[in-house]
C-alpha cells in the first residue's frame, strides 16, 4: 500500500478564497509547478492565495487548503499519475507524453513523501518566494492524545457545540439603542 495526499474541505472557505476549489477527495499533489514560471506580483488574489497555501486537486486543478494522508493501492497510484500527465498535456503544455509522464512520477512521488504519517493525518502548505524561488514548508496537524481518565467527547471538546432544543427556546432580545442612551459617569 502506498499514501498519497486527498484534498479535504472542512468548511466552505476554499470555495471563497481560491478561483477554483477541489472537490473534496481528491488525490493532490503540491501543485508548486503551476507557479515556477510566473511572476507572484502579476497574480490575482486568489492565485496568491493558492500560491501561499494550496494543494493541487489532480482531476479539477483546483485548490484545497488541506490534504489528508490516505491509503492507496499501487493501481490508484497509477492513475494519479495517469490523470496528472494528461493534466500536463492539456492545461500546462507538456511537450510529449512522455515528458508528461516524467514530470507527473515526480511530483506524484514527491506528494507521497508527505505522507510518511499514520493515515488521516491532516496536511498544510506554507508557500513563499525567496529570492526568486518558491520554497515550500509543510506541516501536520493530527488528532489530540485522548488525555488518562478522559472520555472521547470531552477530550476534543470544541469552542462551540450545538443541541437540538425540543419545545420554546427562552427569548433573548437586547435593546441595543437604549444601551446607547445610559448615563457614562
Amino acid at each position: 500500500m502506498h499514501k498519497l495526499p486527498r484534498t479535504i474541505r472542512l468548511d466552505p472557505s476554499d470555495t471563497f478564497v481560491f478561483e477554483r476549489a477541489a472537490e473534496p477527495g481528491e488525490w493532490a499533489v503540491s501543485g508548486a509547478f503551476v507557479f515556477w514560471d510566473g511572476d507572484p506580483a502579476t497574480l490575482g488574489q486568489k492565485q496568491r492565495v493558492a500560491l501561499r497555501s494550496g494543494f493541487l486537486g489532480v482531476d479539477s486543478l483546483g485548490w484545497s487548503t488541506l490534504a489528508v494522508v490516505t491509503e492507496a493501492t499501487e493501481a490508484e497510484r497509477q492513475g494519479v499519475v495517469d490523470q496528472l500527465a494528461a493534466q500536463l498535456m492539456a492545461s500546462f503544455g507538456a511537450p510529449n507524453i512522455e515528458a508528461a509522464r516524467s514530470a507527473a512520477e515526480e511530483e506524484v512521488a514527491f506528494a507521497a513523501s508527505l505522507c510518511d504519517h499514520p493515515p488521516q493525518t491532516l496536511l498544510a502548505v506554507h508557500r513563499s518566494v525567496e529570492n526568486g524561488e518558491i520554497r515550500e514548508r509543510f506541516r501536520t496537524l493530527k488528532p489530540r492524545a485522548i488525555e488518562p481518565g478522559g472520555d472521547r467527547l470531552h477530550t476534543h471538546a470544541r469552542a462551540f457545540t450545538f443541541h437540538e432544543v425540543e419545545g420554546d427556546e427562552p427569548a433573548e432580545e437586547v435593546d441595543l439603542l437604549g444601551l446607547t442612551k445610559t448615563d457614562r459617569t
